[in-house]
């Protein structure tokens, strides 16, 4: 698209670490807010909940890379391992802190992951992630070849979870986390709408004389 030309120029010349330096700083902000009393009377559950939508939000960014593409001709694909793995590391930390700070014993937290379904849910969500996170780099993308496409495709359902996980954490239904959950599945669902064909496959041939 023409009109996006110069923007996609500009992008190209944009790194994309600092994605990654802004991740850190994120939530090391959260951490100081939660340890100095920023995040009120509850803050380990603060930090736990906000870094779970870090995360979300960071995974609806990185499905929206390829519609943008696909159907706006905004070009942002040299930033969505860098998305990705943001994503992956505030749901790391979002595990982390729920295990740690909050459940704080082991047994407990196995009991937890095997009784209560939604986080069932959100660590099958989390497990299939893992593989993405470990294949992102340029190294596995040459080892898998054509497998590397499919594996990462795991994504779509490991976001599904992800908003299924929100919805079902909540007490009673909701707007936010359906809105989130819906907009998840409409990102997946992009994924399946038929490429129209160029103008050019469209036309008749012009018969000869």
């Amino acid at each position: 698209m023409a009109l996006l030309d110069p923007v996609n120029s500009a992008l190209r010349r944009v790194p994309a670490w600092p994605v990654y330096i802004c991740a850190l700083l994120y939530a090391g902000w959260l951490f100081w807010l939660g340890v100095t009393g920023g995040l009120g009377a509850d803050p380990v559950k603060k930090l736990e909940h906000a870094y779970g939508e870090a995360g979300l939000y960071l995974l609806i960014a990185g499905l929206c890379v390829t519609p943008l593409r696909r159907f706006a001709g905004l070009n942002l694909m040299k930033f969505r391992r860098a998305i990705g793995l943001a994503c992956f590391f505030f749901i790391t930390v979002h595990l982390l802190t729920w295990a740690v700070l909050d459940v704080q014993r082991l047994d407990r937290v196995w009991a937890d992951i095997v009784k209560r379904p939604y986080i069932t849910v959100g660590m099958a969500g989390f497990v299939l992630l893992l593989p993405l996170a470990v294949t992102s780099n340029n190294w596995s993308v040459r080892r898998l070849g054509p497998l590397w496409t499919k594996l990462h495709k795991l994504v779509y359902p490991a976001a599904i979870l992800g908003g299924v996980h929100y919805v079902m954490l909540v007490k009673g239904w909701q707007v936010r986390p359906l809105v989130f959950l819906a907009i998840v599945v409409f990102l997946v669902a992009l994924r399946y709408v038929p490429r129209r064909r160029s103008r050019q496959a469209g036309t008749t041939r012009v018969a000869r004389p």
